[in-house]
Parts: structure tokens; sequence; C-alpha cells
């Protein structure tokens, strides 16, 4: 069935599978309802042949006044002689959100984020945007594609597991989808839109991720109590005295007991920034930047009773000559299932140091400080402290922490 009217928005709705509404503002300007979509065309007759022009499909970017105009602006390329086939083919040429993904990361994620933030983002295009959407041109996602993607992730279409190699080893982590994994990465196609719309790539105020909701998440937050504490170094000692793990895996877990650092800070500590006179890590870089990090007495007893390896800057080193350790993900599962600590993570340290701090009666301010939390804020807050107070109460938490791990 076909019918003549100015197209809106209303009417657009209202059409059924198999209709085309004709538009009577602009020749040749239909939306065809087909089975996936309402698809915005521009039905030509040149030198005596019919094409047909598709346009996009209804939905942002494309509405009723967008797809109009721009069948005003092909037809005033046409008339000014442009090859119609030259615009067909540019329309055909449109940037598939593939092509955006490898944009993205080559031109803003390589080089304005951390290079474990741009595996994250990695992880988020290969498991989850380019299989439900790789082929789509940028300019024709619409809000509706985007809901669709959330709840197909958390969902799992997107579920993988982990491939086994044939020597028994596994092939990477699985991929299991979830609203977390829905949640990231609706924010990273929404940057991704986003710098889209700076480049061209769709009009401004666009990005179809607008205004879709995420889904709630619950706190992965996790600390250890006193009892925990007990275990946790007992399994370490029994795995260190038994050469289950490393004396290096061993100090990096304890160093993240005792510092709160992050893991990242310590598995790439090096040697040269250590500074034992002043009690302190000098780190060059970090998640938030160059900073220092506190030792209290524990920590300086851990690192000064730890060989150093000739020709290797690191303080936590491998298997590998002159590199830092590469894995404490598996020594990790040993220790925390012989500590019957089953799903606690390696990230989950920081949490108890934190927690040991809030517990000796330490201020937000101070703990915020020796986690390194840095924004304007909370920084203004904390300003006017000098080191005493922090080195102070960071030996205190370090008294308290070795004293739960000993079962005192």
């Amino acid at each position: 069935m076909t019918t003549s009217i100015r197209i809106t928005k209303r009417v657009v709705d209202q059409l059924r599978e198999g209709e085309t509404l004709w538009d009577t503002d602009v020749k040749g300007f239909a939306v065809r309802c087909q089975k996936r979509a309402k698809v915005y065309v521009l039905k030509l007759r040149i030198g005596g042949r019919q094409r047909w022009l598709a346009i996009g499909n209804h939905g942002s970017p494309w509405t009723p006044e967008t797809a109009r105009h721009e069948a005003q602006r092909l037809w005033g390329q046409i008339r000014a002689g442009v090859d119609i086939a030259h615009v067909r083919d540019t329309k055909r040429k449109q940037g598939s959100v593939a092509e955006l993904c490898t944009r993205y990361l080559e031109e803003h994620a390589r080089q304005h984020k951390k290079a474990g933030s741009v595996k994250g983002d990695e992880r988020n295009i290969t498991n989850h945007i380019v299989p439900l959407m790789g082929y789509r041109p940028v300019a024709e996602v619409t809000h509706s594609d985007i809901e669709d993607l959330k709840r197909n992730i958390k969902n799992g279409k997107t579920k993988r597991p982990v491939k086994l190699k044939r020597d028994g080893g596994t092939g990477g982590r699985p991929v299991l989808g979830g609203p977390g994994a829905a949640n990231r990465t609706v924010a990273l196609l929404s940057k991704m839109f986003s710098l889209a719309e700076q480049w061209g790539w769709r009009p401004e105020n666009s990005n179809p991720c607008r205004r879709v909701v995420h889904y709630r998440g619950k706190s992965c937050e996790r600390f250890l109590s006193p009892e925990e504490f007990t275990r946790l170094g007992a399994a370490l000692a029994m795995l260190e005295t038994n050469n289950a793990i490393t004396v290096y895996a061993a100090a990096a877990f304890k160093l993240l007991i005792y510092t709160g650092a992050r893991l990242g800070e310590i598995q790439t500590l090096k040697w040269s920034y250590v500074d034992f006179d002043h009690h302190v890590l000098l780190l060059p870089d970090s998640k938030t930047g160059a900073k220092p990090i506190v030792l209290n007495q524990q920590a300086i007893d851990i690192l000064k009773a730890l060989p150093r390896v000739a020709q290797n800057p690191y303080v936590i080193t491998g298997h590998i000559a002159g590199q830092a350790i590469g894995d404490l993900q598996g020594p990790w599962q040993l220790v925390r299932t012989a500590a019957g600590l089953p799903g606690f993570r390696i990230h989950d340290l920081r949490h108890s140091f934190a927690s040991m701090g809030v517990l000796q009666g330490g201020s937000l301010p101070i703990i915020g400080k020796l986690l390194g939390h840095t924004t304007p804020l909370t920084t203004a807050r904390y300003a006017h402290l000098g080191d005493g107070p922090l080195r102070q109460f960071n030996q205190k938490v370090g008294v308290a922490i070795a004293e739960a791990m000993l079962g005192k």
C-alpha cells in the first residue's frame, strides 16, 4: 500500500509492514516500512533509469525533518551535476560502527587513556559492540538500537566460555555479559558517538546513547574481618614456606595489604621509586597521575627483606629476565583458596586497608590521601594535612593489620 501525505513522526509511527508513504513536500522522498525498520528513501529517475537511494532508518538521527532535509540536499547535489553513482557510493561508504571503534581507539583512547583502560575498551569492543552492531552505519544507529544492545548484553547474548588450548591452558578470560558489562559498554558507546558528532559522522546532538538508563549496580566492595586477616596471614606464610608461591608474589600481596595500593602500582613497582630515607614510594605515574605512597614500618621491612635481582629494575620480579612478574591472579587463587576466602579479589585488599583505617579512627580525608584519591574537592579538604599525621596514622594501621594477621 502506498499513499502521499506530508511525512511526520505521527504518521511514520502508524506505518505497518509493507506500506510506503510518499512525501508531498519533496519529490521522490518517501518512507518504507520494512520487516526490521522504517527506512527513509529518495526515488530518482536519471537518464531514463529509476534509482533508489537509501537515506537512513527512522530514529535518531533520522527523523522526518532531518531525512527530508537530507533528501533536499541530495537533490541539490544531483541538480549541480554530481554523479548519482558517486552519491550512492558515498552513502554506502558511510562509516560503520566497527570503523568508528577503530578510529576511537587510534585517535582517542590510545592518545588520552592509560594502557589498562584501553585494554578494557578493546575487550568491550571485541566482545560486545562489534558482534552486536559492528556492521551498522554510524549515522543509522538509533536510541532503540542501543536499548536492544544493552538488553542483549545483560541477557548474555555475547556470553562466551573460555576456550581451551591444546596444551590444556586457557585462551583468555570468559565473556560473561550481565548488567555491569552492559553499563560499561553503553558508556563507551556514548563517548564514541559524541566523537562521531565531532568528526562529522552524525549530526550534532544526535547521540543515541542519550537518556539510556543504566542498570542499577550492586556494590562489589568486600573487606576482611579480623578473623579473615588471620587466615590470610597464615595462608601466605604456609604457601611461601612450601614454595607454592614465590617470595616475590607473597611480597606483592603483603605490600598491597599494608599500603592499600592498586595492583598495577605494586606489580610494576621499580626500586628507583622506593625512598627508604623518607618512607615513601614515589610513583611517577598511576591511575590518578604521579603520587607518593606513604610506607609504614611493616611495608618497609617487606621491601628490605626482598632479594634484588641483578639487571632487573622491578621489585616484584617474575620468570622473564629483566621484567616484572606477569601474573599474580594465579598465585592469588592459591592464597584465597588456602585462606578460605572464595571470591575475594586482589582489589579487595585495598578496601580492607581502608576499612582497617576506619576502625582505627582515621578521618576520611586522611584515608583518602593514603589511598591516593585525588579530586579537586577532596584535595581541598585535606590539603592542609602535613606528613606527620599521615605517617603516624599509617603506622597505626600497619600495626593493627600485622596483629590481625598474626591472630593477636
